[in-house]
C-alpha cells in the first residue's frame, strides 16, 4: 500500500536562477508548463526561470509567478509518474500553487492572478517603509505579547506574519516597529532576530490594499471545488470548497500564514509523507523543526525526483 502524500510548495523566498530549466529539458509536460506561463503572461517568464539576470527574477511580481510555474511544473512530472497528493498545502504564495494542484484555480489564471498579487504587494508599501524579520528560539507567545508592545510604544503596525516552526517566527510591519519587536523579544529571550531582505512587509495590515486587488481579481476568475483538502495559511485549517478557498487566498494577503498548524492538519488527516514540489528546501528544513519524525522528500530536478521516486518505492 502506498503512502498517503502531501504535497508542500514553497513561497517568495525559495527563487533561484535557473530552476526548473532541468525539468523542461527532460520532460516535456514541464516544457508544456513554461510555454502555458508565457503565453499567460504574454512574456518570456520561462527565460526568466533558467537564465536570470537575478535582480529581475527578485522582483515580487515576477518571483511570484515563476515560483509557481516551477512548482506546477513539478507536480505535473510526479503526476507523469505516478505521484498524486491526498493532501495539499503551501507557503504564503504556495498557497495558490497548492490549488492549482487541486484543481480549484486553472493554471493560466493562477500566474496572471499572482503576477497580480506581486505588484500589488510591492506597491502596497514604499519602498524603505516597510520590513520583516525572523526572530529564533522564543515562543510564539511571547512574540505576539513583543509585537503588541511595540506597536502600542510606537504607534505603528507589528504583526507575527509567519509562524513557521516551534523556534523562527517571522514579523513584519512597520520598520521602527519591527526594530522595537525584535529588540524587545531579544529582551524576552530570544536568540537572534535577523532583519530579512525582503522588498515589503508581507503578512501584516499594511498589505490591506494589496488584499483588496487579490479580492478584485480573484472575484473575477472560475473556481472549482478542491479535488483534495489543502490546508489554509490564515487558518491553519482544511479547506475543502471554492468558496473557502476564495476567502483563505483573499485572508492571506494580511493575515499570519500559520505553518505550524497547516503540517499538524495535515498530519491529523492522515499523511504519511511530504514532498516539497517547486524550487528550494525550506519546507523541508521548517517541517523537521515541527516534527524531526515526518517523511519528507522535495522535488525540484531529476535527481530529487528519482530520489522520491525510489524513496516512495516507484520506478523512475
Amino acid at each position: 500500500m502506498t503512502a498517503k502524500i502531501a504535497f508542500l510548495f514553497p513561497g517568495q523566498g525559495s527563487q533561484a536562477v535557473g530552476m526548473g530549466r532541468e525539468l523542461a529539458e527532460k520532460y516535456p509536460v514541464a516544457r508544456q508548463t513554461f510555454a502555458e506561463a508565457d503565453a499567460a503572461l504574454d512574456f518570456a517568464l520561462s527565460r526568466l526561470c533558467f537564465e536570470g539576470p537575478e535582480e529581475e527574477l527578485r522582483l515580487t511580481e515576477n518571483t511570484q509567478p515563476a515560483i509557481l510555474a516551477v512548482s506546477v511544473a513539478a507536480a505535473r512530472v510526479l503526476a507523469e509518474h505516478g505521484v498524486q497528493p491526498a493532501l495539499a498545502a503551501g507557503h504564503s504564495l504556495g498557497e495558490w500553487s497548492a490549488h492549482v494542484a487541486a484543481g480549484t484555480l486553472g493554471f493560466a489564471d493562477a500566474v496572471r492572478a499572482v503576477k497580480a498579487r506581486g505588484r500589488a504587494m510591492q506597491q502596497a508599501v514604499p519602498a524603505g517603509q516597510g520590513a520583516m524579520a525572523a526572530v529564533l528560539a522564543l515562543d510564539a507567545a511571547q512574540v505576539f505579547a513583543a509585537c503588541a508592545e511595540a506597536a502600542r510604544e510606537t504607534g505603528l503596525t507589528v504583526q507575527a506574519a509567519n509562524l513557521n516552526s516551534p523556534s523562527q517566527t517571522v514579523i513584519s510591519g512597520a520598520v521602527a516597529a519591527v526594530e522595537r519587536a525584535s529588540a524587545l523579544s531579544k529582551a524576552k529571550g530570544a536568540r537572534r532576530a535577523v532583519t530579512l531582505p525582503v522588498s515589503a512587509p508581507f503578512h501584516c495590515a499594511l498589505m490591506q490594499p494589496a488584499q483588496e486587488e487579490v479580492a478584485r481579481v480573484l472575484d473575477g476568475l472560475a473556481m472549482h471545488e478542491p479535488r483534495i483538502p489543502v490546508a489554509a495559511n490564515v487558518t491553519g485549517r482544511l479547506v475543502t470548497t471554492a468558496e473557502a478557498a476564495r476567502d483563505a487566498l483573499v485572508r492571506q494577503v494580511t493575515g499570519t500564514v500559520r505553518w505550524v498548524d497547516c503540517v499538524q492538519s495535515l498530519k491529523e488527516a492522515g499523511a504519511e509523507a511530504f514532498v516539497e514540489v517547486g524550487p528550494g528546501k525550506v519546507l523541508c528544513g521548517l517541517l523537521r523543526q515541527i516534527d524531526p519524525s515526518l517523511k519528507t522528500l522535495n522535488v525540484e530536478d531529476a535527481a530529487s525526483l528519482e530520489k522520491t521516486l525510489a524513496e516512495l518505492n516507484l520506478e523512475s
